[in-house]
Order: structure tokens, then sequence, then C-alpha cells
């Protein structure tokens, strides 16, 4: 009973799991069949009147019924297998291809892509060559084949990447024809952007040259204050002298009439008038008359003495012609700058400030803050001279037309000439109340000017070894002075950012430039002066038209000071810093 009631239970349990797992393979079910032994089913019958009183379900009669009289297990496998893979094909999905595509032959393929290669000959060869073989019987239609899908993809793709290039192109003239009215209007924006700030620029610059005008204007006042009030004491000095004149006129005509009438009436008393002692003279009281009359004699006296003794130097009025006016027709071939360092010279032991050289010979001078100057033979260097004799730094120093005396310039307030033959100083100027920067001679060589940080620039007559003119108009330091070649005008440069040129015959401002931003630290004329060059404190170095004293070419080289700028002979401008 054991091995009957084992069987059936094994035989349910082979059905529970072929039904679980739907589509497992025959070959697995018969390795387990064999592994568990041999299964039989055996056939129950349920009589209708039962014991127990259990209604039981009626079974319908399904797919997965095993028909009567087989009692085969694996035949029963077999059939649930086959049932669980038909249900599972039916319900997986099936996709249909939306279009039904015909494939095209290879001769068609090769036929088209002749055709579209305009390879027209070798399509007429393909042709007749082919169709000969097919007539022949040798070749069939059937046996050329259909083009593989791949072909005929990478067919269209060719043709999509076609079009695609074509839109590609386009898209790109639209792009460049995008960039190019993107560059022009940032071309229209930067100019004017520029137009703006240069007008901006020109803006500040009126704002500011109005508010130097009215600054200038206002430093006018009070000097014309003073000298307003200089005036009228000046007149009210003059009417009390003209009155004291008068008076004393009168009273020395009353007492040449008196001493008349005595002479005439009583003319033995005059040799008791002559040998009156004279001490009682010199004791006797003094009348405010006698004493304004021997004031007057004096002072007579004493300007008598000077004009005898002065002797004032005169501008030349024809100047003799500039000979550098054909400088510029002799050097019409453009400078070559190949400078090379030949030597070095150390000669100071603090800073050197100027260097200037001789005018007729291979000579060298140089000033420092050592307090000397020397002046050395070129090209060896050997020193010739040693100028020692101011108490301060030298700033400046300039050679005689003739070059046989020197003129020095110093922080101790003074400008020195000095013998170059002798090499010892034969005179001084005292005047100035703060360091001297500048000095330069008169073509003539009797005037020397200075320019310092007074405010001030100074006319010296040498031969009067007077101050002729002093130069006011600047409102800061004026930092250089030059004369204009062979004439009497001057030209100085300020730290006002200004230039002036003045006339020295009369010491009066001519005409004043403006066009530096900073302080100016040296202007000079060219040899045929026609053009004026000034530096500034940033660099700038600015030309200028001096016939129409109007700026020409401005040249910004900083951040650095320019300190000196000059011209060669060939007209060409230098900067040194």
């Amino acid at each position: 009973m054991a091995t009957q009631q084992g069987t059936p239970s094994s035989a349910l349990r082979v059905l529970e799991e072929a039904l679980g797992m739907g589509v497992s393979a025959a070959g697995d079910t018969a390795e387990a069949v064999a592994a568990e032994g041999a299964y039989y089913l055996e056939q129950v019958t349920i009589t209708e009147a039962s014991e127990d009183d259990y209604e039981y379900e009626e079974i319908p009669d399904d797919n997965y019924s095993i028909p009567e009289g087989e009692e085969d297990l694996a035949k029963a496998v077999q059939m649930v297998q086959e049932q669980a893979t038909d249900t599972q094909i039916l319900e997986q999905k099936t996709v249909f291809s939306p279009k039904h595509t015909v494939p095209e032959a290879i001769e068609d393929f090769l036929c088209n892509f002749l055709i579209k290669m305009g390879m027209t000959r070798t399509l007429d060869c393909f042709q007749s060559e082919w169709y000969e073989l097919i007539q022949k019987g040798i070749t069939e239609l059937r046996d050329g084949g259909i083009v593989p899908d791949v072909y005929t993809q990478n067919m269209l793709l060719e043709n999509e990447n076609k079009i695609l290039k074509k839109d590609l192109k386009h898209y790109k003239q639209a792009a460049d024809k995008a960039r190019e009215d993107l560059l022009k209007t940032q071309k229209e924006r930067d100019f004017h952007r520029m137009h703006h700030k240069r007008i901006v620029q020109e803006k500040n610059k009126l704002i500011n040259d109005l508010k130097r005008l009215k600054l200038h204007y206002a430093s006018y006042e009070p000097a014309i204050r003073v000298l307003h009030e200089k005036h009228h004491a000046l007149l009210k000095q003059k009417m009390l002298t003209s009155l004291e004149r008068d008076r004393a006129i009168g009273q020395i005509s009353g007492l040449q009439e008196t001493l008349k009438h005595m002479e005439i009436g009583h003319g033995y008393h005059a040799p008791e008038f002559r040998v009156v002692p004279t001490c009682r003279k010199e004791n006797a009281p003094e009348g405010p008359t006698q004493k304004g009359l021997r004031e007057a004699r004096e002072q007579s006296k004493c300007k008598a003495k000077a004009k005898a003794n002065t002797k004032d130097s005169e501008f030349p009025t024809h100047m003799q012609p500039n000979p550098n006016l054909d400088l510029g027709k002799e050097n019409l071939c453009p400078a070559k700058f190949d400078y090379k360092l030949n030597n070095i010279f150390r000669l100071h032991e603090l800073p050197v400030s100027c260097i200037v050289m001789h005018p007729h010979k291979d000579l060298l001078v140089s000033c420092g803050e050592d307090r000397v100057w020397k002046m050395v033979g070129l090209p060896k260097g050997n020193v010739l001279l040693t100028g020692l004799g101011h108490t301060d730094w030298l700033s400046n120093c300039c050679f005689h037309p003739s070059g046989n005396k020197l003129a020095t310039s110093s922080g101790d307030t003074t400008v020195k000439l000095w013998d170059l033959s002798k090499g010892n100083c034969i005179l001084t100027f005292e005047g100035h109340t703060h360091a001297v920067w500048s000095c330069t001679w008169h073509s003539c060589g009797d005037f020397v000017a200075s320019s310092s940080l007074d405010t001030t620039s100074k006319i010296w007559d040498v031969n009067s070894e007077r101050c002729r003119y002093t130069l006011y108009g600047h409102t800061d330091s004026v930092n250089s002075i030059e004369f204009f070649p062979y004439s009497n005008t001057l030209l100085t440069g300020s730290a006002d950012k200004s230039l002036s040129i003045w006339d020295a015959r009369t010491g009066k401002c001519e005409q004043s430039l403006y066009g530096h931003m900073h302080s100016i630290n040296d202007a000079t004329f060219t040899p045929r002066g026609h053009m004026i060059a000034s530096c500034d404190a940033c660099g700038v170095t600015k030309l200028w038209d001096f016939r129409k004293l109007l700026p020409m070419v401005s040249i910004d080289v900083g951040p650095s000071p320019g300190n000196e700028v000059t011209f060669d002979s060939s007209e060409n401008c230098h900067l040194v810093r």
C-alpha cells in the first residue's frame, strides 16, 4: 500500500512542477523521472453515495486533462510542455514591419550606381555584356541575387548626408553673415564709444582750461591790487616831493637874492665870512631846508657816480642770421641711429645732473650733486678743469657762445660765471630765494638768464653785474629756461604745466602755451628755431609749431618722467630720462 500511495503523489508532483515551470525542457523532465524511479497513474473511482456529506466540485475538461487510457507519463509531460509553449507564443506581441520593401537586384543597383556617377561608357559595356550572357543562357536573372540591405541603407544615408551637408552649408553662410553683421555693429559701437570718449575728454579739457584761466586771472587780481596801491602811494610821494621841491626852490631863490643884496651892500664883510672857522659851521644848527638840500645833493652825486660806473649792456637790435637755417636742406636723408658704448667716465661721487658739449672743441663738462663741475677731454676722458665754489648741488651749466666761459646754476640760489682759461669764478649772481634749476647764455654773450624754484626767472647783465629783469607770471617752479637762437626771445617751462615766451628786452610775457597735464621738466628750440620740444613728469613729449604757437605731435613714452629733451644737428628729437 505504501508503494501505491507514493506513486500517485510523485506523479502529481511532476505534473505540478511542469505546470509551474511553463516551458521546461523535455530532457530535464526525463532526467528527473529517471532519478526518482518509475511512476504510473492509478484510476480512482468516487461513488456518488459516499460516506461523507462533502460536495465535490466537478473539474472541467480543460487543456490540461489527460486522456483516458493513456497512462504514459512522458507523453503527458510532453503535452503539458507543448501547451505551455503555445500559450507563451500567443502572449508575445507580434511586430510587423511598417513597410514592405522590395530589395533591389544587383544588376539594377550597378546600373543605378553607374548612372549616378556619370560613367556612361562603363554602363554601356556592362549592359551589352550582361544581356549577351543572358541570351546565351550562361547567366540567368535570378542567379544575380539581390543587393544586401546594407548597401541600400548606405545609399540612403549618403543621400541624407548630402542633404545635411547642404543644410550645414546654408547654416554656415547664415552664421558668417551674422558674424559680419556683428563685427560691423561692434565697430560702429567702438567708433561711437571712442567719439563719446573724445568728446568727454575735450569737455573735461575745456573745463580744466576754464578753471585754470579763472585761477590765472584770480592770481592777477592781488598783483593788480598791489600795483594800484603802489601807484597811489607813488603819486602821493610824487606830489609831496614836488611840493618840497617847489618850497626848496623858493627858499633857494630867496637866499640867493639875500646873498646878492648882502654882497652889493656889505662887500667889506665878505672876508669875515670866509675866515669863519669850519667847526662853527659844522656845529651850527641846520634847518630843514638846508638838510633837504644837502640830501638832494648827496643823492644826485650818488646817482651820477652810479651812472658813471654802470655800464649796462644793450640788447642787440640787428641780430646776425641763424647759421642753422640751412640744416634742413643739407640733411635730407633720414638719420641712422647706430649708437654704441665707447667709454665710461667716472667723474663724480654723487649722481650727475647735467652734461654739455663745448661748442667748438672736443670737450665735455659734467655737473654733479657733489657741488663740483669737471671739464673732460674727449675721447680719453682726462680731467682738464675742476670747478669748486658752490655750497650745494649743481643743477645745470651752459657754455658761453665763444666757449671761453661757463655759467653754472646751483641749489645754493646762485649763478656763477667761470673763466675756463684760468678755471676760477669771475662773477656770482645772487637774487633768487630758492634753488636755481637752469641757466642759459644769450647769443651775444652779454646776458645770462636763470630759472628758479621761487617761481621767477631773472635776466642778468654780465657787464653791469646786476639783474636787469625779473620775470613774473608762473605760479609754480620754473624748471627750464632757454634763449631762442640768435634773438631776444626767451622760453621757460614751469611746474604749472605751461610754457611761456618772453621778450628779454622788456621782461614781459608775450605768449603762454598750454597742453601738458603734468609738470614740465624741460623745453628747448630746434637749431633752426621753427619748433619747440617739451617733456613733462609723466614721460609725455610734445612738439610745438613756434610760428603758429600750436601743438603738432604728442608722444607718450611714460610712465617714467622725461628729465631733458634735446635736438641733434639733424633736428631729431631725443628724450633723456
